[in-house]
């Protein structure tokens, strides 16, 4: 009987402990780290909304970069931080695909505890405005000519860009040959530098469009871009792809649900506010909310879809 009170005395303790730590989060700044480098457009709509968040919260919400490895540091981060809600991190869609083709000793469903889905990316393809390269078919008819010559670049290996692209290649048949950059301001570098025929990205890009220094190709979406009208879809060009690659936040696991609550719960009210919306707009991109339990189930079901497209594209690891 002794036992079984110190049992119930210890566990009345830490509930206690954890709602009192609950009611005073956060007490200092919050840490949130994004997947690509500043100036592009993933650091400036998160720095928007971090800024918003802040107000609402009451504590700073301070960006750290990390950029590279396919937009998979973050999370990896996330495993070596305390679960206490103040170390976050921006969730790309290259996160799910990791176990498949590296070798990590850390789960991207269970050793995450996700907060909230906030947008998801425009992408598509585009080339130098004096490019050869005037429409689609101009591209991949050069592509069929001269296998594996065609050079485009992406934001990083394994990333929504780069797979997708040569997931596009491979239904079309035609060999392409990647470069990988850290990031979309050194990519629209290279690709107006000439070291590269194209670029897979988000459409970023759009402000070297409107410079009439860059065409675009494609559009990955369900529909034309309003930026863009001239540019088919995918699924116009008969190709049965549709990429958006929605991403969100995420925390430690074992963070404290009443943390998660109150993180969550901050985000979801400065994604709706207007400033973070234009924000997104500059960019093709729209609010994608899920909430924290409906984050988690699209974070199982895609960790299961990426598994088949990395196999399709025979980019899993050795067994």
């Amino acid at each position: 009987m002794i036992r079984r009170h110190l049992l119930c005395a210890a566990l009345l303790g830490a509930a206690a402990t954890t709602g009192a730590y609950a009611q005073s989060f956060p007490s200092r700044p919050i840490k949130l780290i994004i997947a690509f480098p500043a100036g592009g457009p993933t650091d400036i709509t998160m720095r928007q909304l971090a800024d918003n968040a802040s107000k609402i919260i009451g504590q700073p919400i301070v960006i750290e970069n990390k950029p590279g490895a396919g937009g998979t540091l973050p999370a990896q981060a996330l495993q070596t931080s305390a679960p206490d809600g103040y170390t976050i991190a921006q969730i790309p869609l290259g996160v799910f695909r990791l176990p498949y083709t590296t070798r990590i000793t850390w789960d991207p469903v269970k050793d995450i505890s996700y907060v909230i889905n906030l947008t998801g990316y425009a992408f598509g393809i585009a080339v130098p405005a004096d490019s050869p390269f005037k429409n689609w078919n101009d591209f991949v008819a050069y592509a069929k000519a001269n296998p594996g010559k065609l050079t485009y670049g992406s934001t990083g290996n394994l990333t929504s860009p780069h797979l997708t692209t040569e997931l596009i290649a491979q239904q079309l048949g035609i060999q392409l040959q990647h470069v990988p950059y850290k990031g979309s301001a050194d990519l629209s570098q290279a690709v107006l530098g000439g070291h590269l025929m194209a670029i897979a990205d988000s459409t970023g890009f759009a402000p070297l469009v409107e410079a009439g220094k860059l065409r675009v190709l494609n559009t990955w979406g369900d529909k034309r871009l309003a930026k863009f009208p001239d540019a088919p879809t995918l699924k116009e060009l008969g190709i049965d792809v549709v990429q958006n690659s929605p991403f969100g936040i995420g925390a430690p696991k074992g963070t404290p649900p009443e943390v998660v609550k109150k993180l969550h719960d901050a985000f979801k009210q400065a994604m709706e506010e207007q400033s973070y919306v234009a924000s997104l707009g500059r960019y093709d991109m729209l609010p994608i909310y899920m909430s924290s339990a409906d984050y988690t189930k699209f974070a199982q079901t895609t960790f299961t879809r990426e598994k088949a497209l990395i196999e399709k594209l025979g980019l899993a690891k050795p067994q």
